[in-house]
């Protein structure tokens, strides 16, 4: 049987104090950002947070006991303008966990201030059935609420230092599909557009495109993966220089751009428009999401239908069944999407470009 993990072997490993290890651990005050990054990166390393049966009273945190009194599950959402509720592709998800845990008599309290911070005045005395997830939350946040005894469910979004229980749509599988239709219909030249370090949803989107490409022995670009800002207008100057100097140093353009999401693509159709290219007699566009946007366009957009209601259904179902079975595997359910063809993609024949 291995031996337990312990904090003064963390401690002892980074040469600091099992005090400091401590307070990093459990999320208090008064240690600095890159000391509490380095615990938590060699604690996972060495299967501090894997282990079972970790004594959370080491790390001295208070424990909430469960309660068959709580009723509410805490829904935490990283505090950026892209993933507030009211947001297109995040308020359905929102929508399907509300629906869900209404229809279960159960209640929800959404805190969208990404600073583990604040949690402690979040978790009341009357504490919370469990933690949701939406988007990336932070290493800290989890560990906070996990200290105190609350599981966790995290939605698109997987962390790399402490295992959870993990609701995705089947990312990989769509965009095989996907860039699998556009090969299909004569595309050789395909560009993905985004940053695949953005998030492990974008970075199963670009395993899934870069599968079938090298299924079908097609080149793949490394000149696109940056193409994401967090402001709309700098993402639109970046999708433009990006255009025309492909366009300058090669004098051909790809003919379809693969989008890792469905904002991406708005981006592009506006830049394309400007430089006077037109969807999809010059270039093929696809998208991903499905947001409602995608299909007011003109012409309207061909992308991936992620049913983002039925992954906040799903993560409620997998936050009781962790309650439940507070000690089974942890689990990464995945969902299946559907592919909507649209009138952004058209065949491509040599000799047309």
């Amino acid at each position: 049987m291995a031996k337990k993990v312990t904090i003064q072997q963390i401690a002892d490993y980074l040469g600091i104090s099992n005090f400091v290890v401590s307070r990093a651990l459990s999320g208090k005050s008064g240690v600095k950002d890159e000391t509490r990054d380095k615990v938590f990166q060699v604690a996972s390393q060495l299967g501090y947070f894997t282990q079972k049966g970790i004594n959370n009273s080491d790390i001295k945190k208070e424990v909430v006991e469960d309660s068959i009194d709580n009723n509410s599950v805490l829904i935490v959402m990283p505090n950026i303008r892209s993933q507030l509720k009211e947001s297109i592709y995040w308020g359905p998800i929102i929508k399907g966990i509300s629906d869900t845990l209404e229809n279960l008599n159960l209640g929800m309290v959404i805190l969208t201030e990404n600073n583990f911070k604040s949690l402690p005045r979040a978790l009341n005395p009357e504490g919370f059935l469990g933690l949701i997830g939406v988007g990336e939350v932070g290493t800290q946040i989890i560990l906070e609420v996990q200290n105190k005894g609350v599981p966790v469910v995290l939605i698109d979004h997987e962390d790399k230092l402490y295992p959870t229980d993990t609701v995705f749509s089947n990312n990989f599988d769509s965009s095989y599909l996907l860039a699998n239709h556009l090969i299909g219909l004569g595309h050789r030249n395909i560009q993905f557009v985004g940053n695949i370090n953005y998030s492990r949803s974008f970075f199963d989107r670009w395993l899934g495109f870069r599968t079938a490409l090298e299924e079908n022995d097609i080149a793949i670009s490394n000149e696109s993966f940056e193409l994401i800002k967090d402001k709309s207008t700098e993402m639109f100057i970046d999708i433009k220089d990006w255009l025309q100097k492909l366009k300058k140093e090669r004098n051909i353009l790809p003919t379809a751009l693969f989008c890792a999401n469905d904002s991406i693509a708005l981006h592009v159709y506006k830049v394309l428009q400007e430089l006077d290219i037109r969807i999809p007699d010059d270039i093929s566009v696809t998208g991903f999401d499905n947001i409602e946007d995608s299909y007011l366009l003109k012409p309207t957009l061909t992308t991936i239908d992620v049913p983002k209601e039925e992954l906040g259904k799903r993560a409620v179902r997998a936050l009781l069944s962790r309650i439940d079975m507070k000690n089974a595997p942890k689990e990464k359910i995945i969902v299946a999407s559907e592919l909507l063809l649209r009138e952004s993609v058209l065949s491509f024949k040599k000799g047309t470009d």
